[in-house]
């Protein structure tokens, strides 16, 4: 059994379903597992410190499964690693990697000499038009509701929007935990969906047990934007720390952040502090607890192995499109 679709085409995959990459969630074993079960999985090039931590990840990986798998890059100034991790990427056979942050144009020229193909995290139609002028194979549509830097846009209205405007195919991401809200954005116009709140609270997961806890037990109610991580809106649950610090920068930050001459200097100091807060929080027990996740928290309630997360993804897809009312003559 598989569902077709331009993505599946594009990727020789059997589900449309990318396993997100999650800053220090994705790991080795997550991958492999979802690309063994008829998806694609794939982890950011930065959750594997030093360099060469991340060309050992991918040995391991590529020993382990043949399936197509995928790496996430960061392509703006920030990511000093950029160039050097896409090509340890490719050296190692990489099929998919996932921009964010940046300009797509260099991964997606070395990329396409490669054969390997290029999707791009985007919230917007100029963000589209954009990627796609410049070769990008699909975008994924980070829409309301998603976890880390969600988009504002309602998947209702983002999905078939870019669906209608573009020619390349569109992921859905934002709010998809189950297979009904899987199905809803197929029918929607998406040619697959990027999982990655309901890919926590898996047994692979090497994280803190409570960080895993907090996804089962946590509502839509509970997740709150804040620009305390990154300077951009990123959602995460809220707990005790996160009412202690505030959903906004700090008002000096907020400043130079916006001055032009402090801008280039300020903005990777927020994301290196964010991106420390958020690995004390996910790898130990720690009083600073910041949990990214996404609205679809909701629709999580157990912890299960990748393999079994994907075997209820399309039990449930399935089951969903047989119970859909149909029109009657």
């Amino acid at each position: 059994m598989k569902i077709e679709t331009s993505f599946t085409r594009l990727m020789n995959i059997q589900y449309p379903i990318i396993g997100a990459p999650m800053f220090l969630v994705s790991n080795v074993d997550m991958v492999v597992a979802i690309s063994e079960a008829g998806g694609v999985g794939t982890f950011p090039s930065l959750n594997y410190r030093p360099p060469e931590k991340f060309g050992e990840a991918l040995t391991q990986i590529k020993a382990r499964t043949k399936k197509p798998i995928g790496i996430n890059i960061i392509v703006n100034k920030s990511n000093t690693r950029a160039r050097t991790d896409l090509k340890t990427a490719l050296d190692h056979g990489v099929e998919l990697f996932i921009t964010s942050l940046g300009s797509p144009k260099e991964v997606i020229a070395d990329a396409h000499k490669n054969g390997a193909k290029v999707i791009c995290d985007v919230v917007n139609l100029e963000h589209a038009q954009k990627v796609q002028d410049l070769g990008a194979d699909g975008v994924i549509a980070v829409s309301s509701g998603a976890g880390g830097h969600a988009g504002p846009i309602s998947p209702i209205v983002l999905i078939p929007w870019l669906q209608k405007k573009i020619t390349i195919p569109v992921i859905a991401a934002g709010g998809i935990a189950d297979g009904k809200s899987m199905a809803a954005m197929l029918t929607l116009g998406a040619s697959a969906v990027s999982i990655g709140t309901r890919f926590i609270a898996s047994t692979e997961a090497q994280i803190e047990p409570a960080y895993k806890n907090a996804i089962v037990a946590a509502s839509p109610e509970d997740i709150v934007m804040t620009t305390q991580i990154s300077g951009t809106p990123a959602a995460v649950i809220r707990t005790p720390y996160i009412d202690r610090i505030g959903l906004d920068l700090p008002w000096y930050f907020k400043i130079l952040k916006n001055q032009k001459l402090t801008k280039k200097y300020v903005v990777p100091l927020i994301h290196y502090l964010g991106s420390k807060a958020l690995e004390e929080a996910a790898t130990g027990a720690t009083w600073k607890t910041v949990w990214s996740a996404g609205q679809s928290v909701g629709l999580v309630d157990e912890i299960l192995s990748c393999d079994e997360i994907m075997k209820k993804l399309i039990r449930e897809y399935d089951a969903c499109l047989k119970s859909a009312p149909q029109l009657c003559p």
